[in-house]
């Protein structure tokens, strides 16, 4: 069964926010973008939504580097690989040098591989940012190990 065909659109970052709440299993909407970019169907239906920005690890945050903050999808078949291949060309476009993002221990990253994209690093888990000083909420994936991805 191959599903809808898919085509790359537009999408403005109100409605890419609004769709990762609806659709993300377990992070809501990052708090600044670049740009956004979405995967509609044959009848402009939008199926599936990727937020690029800055990097959130500060070193990396190069000036030439950007990060695959979020995709989202409602399970439209192969919709994450043709975002993390839209959001490559488009920041090739824009004068980037690199793409990142980062997937949980337990995803397979097929969508990131079938983009053509590269594992190039483990993240093991940590505690989070929680000080005595500083309180922060617990989101629920402080502890899990990441792994580093990059475009080709």
């Amino acid at each position: 069964m191959n599903g809808p065909r898919l085509s790359p659109v537009p999408v403005r970052s109100r409605q890419a926010k609004d769709f990762v709440r609806t659709w993300h299993r377990h992070h809501p909407p990052p708090a600044g973008q670049i740009f956004s970019v979405g995967a509609a169907d044959e009848n402009g239906v939008l199926r599936a939504v990727a937020i690029v920005g800055r990097p959130v690890a500060r070193h990396l945050d190069d000036g030439a580097t950007l990060e695959v903050t979020r995709t989202a999808s409602d399970g439209a078949r192969n919709a994450n690989s043709l975002l993390y291949g839209a959001a490559w060309r488009a920041a090739k476009a824009l004068g980037y040098c690199r793409l990142i993002t980062y997937t949980q221990e337990g995803e397979s990253g097929a969508s990131l591989r079938g983009a053509g994209w590269r594992l190039i690093a483990s993240r093991p888990p940590r505690a989070g940012w929680h000080t005595p000083s500083r309180p922060r909420a617990d989101h629920g994936n402080d502890r899990v190990a990441r792994f580093l991805w990059e475009a080709p």
